[in-house]
C-alpha cells in the first residue's frame, strides 16, 4: 500500500508520521536528535513504520483476540526494544571501562555497571507485568538516565567507585548508544514479544501479515529546525510554520491560533479555516523559553526532562524568575537554591517565565482566537500547560484550548499532508 511520510527534524527530537492514501495516520515515530541528524531522521521514520505495522496488526486481530491482547503485545514489544538498547549501552560502558578505567578498579566498575543495568532491566520487566507502572518518557535516554542516576547514587561509595565516575561513564556512552542504528527490526522484536506473552495463535497470523505488508513510500516531505540536513530535493522541504499550521488544523479543524514551543524556538501562528498561515511571530535565535532551556535546567538539577513538569506541579508558591537566559540560568538557579527556595517552587517560576515569553509572541502575531492549539514537546509538560491556561485566561478570557496527546507530532503531520498533496498535484 502507498503511504506518505512527514519528517520533522527538530533540535532535540525528530518526529515522523506515516499517512495512508485516505490521510489516516498509520504510524508515528520519535527519537532524540542529539548530534546525528541523518540517523535521527532514519530512526524516526523506522519507528513510524513500525507503529504503522502495529496499526495494521490491530486491524487484523483486534476483533479476534481483543484489544487487551494487542495492548499486551505492544507492551512486550516495547520491553524487547528497551532491553535491546539497554544491552547495547551496557556493552559500550563495559568497553569504556576496559579502555580507560584504572586497572585496579576495573573489576569494581564492571560489577557496579552490571548491578545498575541489571536493576534497570528488572524494572522494565516489572513494568511489563504491572501495566499500572507506565513509562514516564518515550525516550530511552530519559528512562535510562533517570534510573541510572538513581541507582548510581545508591551504590556509589565516597572513594573508588564514586557517583561522579559512574555518571561520567554513562555520559560518555549514551550518545554512542543512541546513534548506533537499531540492528533488530520489527520482525525480530515482535517475534521475541510473541514468545514473551506465550505466542497466542489468535495473534500469530496477524503478526505475520503486519510484518509482511508492503508499505511503499510514495512521497516524503521534511521540515523542522534541521530540515536543511534532510537528503531531499528542495521541493520536498516545507517550513515549520506552514507544517505546524496545517498539522494543527488537521488535528483540530477549528484552530485559528497555534503556539508551538519546540526545542530551539517558539512560534505563534495564525491560520484561516483551511489551515493556511495568515501571520506568525517567531522568537530570536536565543534558546530562552524553549525546550532546550528546560533541558539545561534539568541537567543543572540532575533530573530527567520528563520530571520537571510533575515536580513543578507540587509547588506551593511561584518564585519570580528574573531571566530565562540560558547563559545565566545556572547561576540564578544555584542562587535561589542557596537562599532556601524549594526546587518545585523555582521550577514553577521557570515555567511561568517561559510561558510569559510565549504570550508576548502571541500578542505580536495578533492575539489568541478560538480555537487555540498548543503544539510541540512542551505541550506534554503539565506545569507549562497550567501556566499557559492561566495566562491565556487572564489576558483573553475563556478560550477553547486544544492540546493533543500527539501534539509533538504536529509538524510531522503537516509535512506528511504536504507529501500527500504532492501526489494529488
Amino acid at each position: 500500500m502507498n503511504c506518505f511520510v512527514g519528517i520533522d527534524l527538530g533540535s532535540t527530537t525528530t518526529k515522523a508520521v506515516v499517512l495512508a492514501e485516505n490521510r489516516e495516520v498509520l504510524g508515528r515515530g520519535i527519537t532524540n536528535s542529539r548530534s546525528n541528524y541523518d540517523l535521527a531522521a532514519s530512526v524516526a521514520r523506522s519507528e513510524a513504520l513500525t507503529s504503522a505495522r502495529f496499526g495494521l496488526l490491530r486491524r487484523e486481530v483486534e476483533q479476534v483476540a481483543g484489544p487487551a491482547a494487542v495492548a499486551r503485545l505492544r507492551r512486550a514489544f516495547l520491553v524487547e526494544q528497551t532491553l535491546h538498547q539497554l544491552g547495547r549501552l551496557h556493552a559500550l560502558i563495559q568497553d569504556e571501562i576496559e579502555r580507560s578505567a584504572p586497572a585496579g578498579l576495573r573489576g569494581q566498575f564492571a560489577r557496579a555497571i552490571d548491578e545498575i543495568c541489571g536493576r534497570i532491566a528488572g524494572e522494565e520487566e516489572r513494568r511489563f507485568s504491572e501495566p499500572a507502572l507506565a513509562r514516564k518518557s518515550d525516550f530511552f535516554r530519559d528512562m535510562a538516565g533517570s534510573a541510572f542516576t538513581r541507582i548510581a547514587e545508591e551504590i556509589a561509595g565516597p572513594a573508588g567507585i564514586t557517583f561522579d565516575l559512574l555518571i561520567g561513564l554513562y555520559d560518555k556512552c549514551i550518545i554512542r548508544a543512541e546513534n548506533e542504528p537499531l540492528d533488530m527490526g520489527f520482525r525480530d522484536h515482535i517475534g521475541a514479544a510473541l514468545v514473551r506473552i506465550g505466542s497466542p495463535p489468535a495473534l500469530q497470523a496477524g503478526v505475520e501479515a503486519a510484518a509482511s505488508a508492503n508499505l511503499d513510500d510514495a512521497a516524503t516531505v521534511g521540515t523542522g529546525y534541521g530540515r536543511a540536513r534532510l537528503p531531499f530535493p528542495k521541493e520536498q522541504i516545507r517550513s515549520e510554520i506552514l507544517c505546524h499550521g496545517l498539522g494543527a488544523h488537521a488535528m483540530f479543524p477549528g484552530t485559528r491560533t497555534v503556539l508551538d514551543i519546540g526545542g530551539q524556538d517558539t512560534k505563534a501562528i495564525q491560520v484561516d479555516d483551511r489551515g493556511i498561515v495568515t501571520s506568525f511571530q517567531m522568537n530570536d535565535r536565543c534558546a530562552a523559553g524553549c525546550g532546550r532551556y528546560l533541558g539545561y535546567i534539568a541537567d543543572e538539577m540532575n533530573l530527567g526532562l520528563h520530571e520537571l513538569g510533575p515536580l513543578a506541579e507540587q509547588s506551593k508558591r511561584c518564585v519570580k524568575i528574573n531571566s530565562t537566559c540560558t547563559v545565566f540560568a545556572g547561576a540564578e538557579l544555584r542562587e535561589l537554591l542557596s537562599l532556601g527556595e524549594a526546587r518545585e517552587d523555582i521550577l514553577a517560576g521557570l515555567h511561568r517565565a517561559i510561558i510569559l515569553r510565549a504570550m508576548s509572541l502571541l500578542a505580536r502575531s495578533g492575539g489568541v482566537f478560538e480555537q487555540f492549539t498548543f503544539t510541540g514537546g512542551v505541550a506534554h509538560n503539565p506545569a507549562a500547560v497550567r501556566a499557559l491556561r492561566d495566562l491565556v485566561r487572564d489576558n483573553y478570557g475563556e478560550v477553547h484550548t486544544n492540546i493533543s496527546a500527539e501534539s509533538i507530532y504536529t509538524g510531522a503531520l503537516g509535512a506528511a499532508l504536504f507529501a500527500r498533496r504532492m501526489v494529488d498535484a
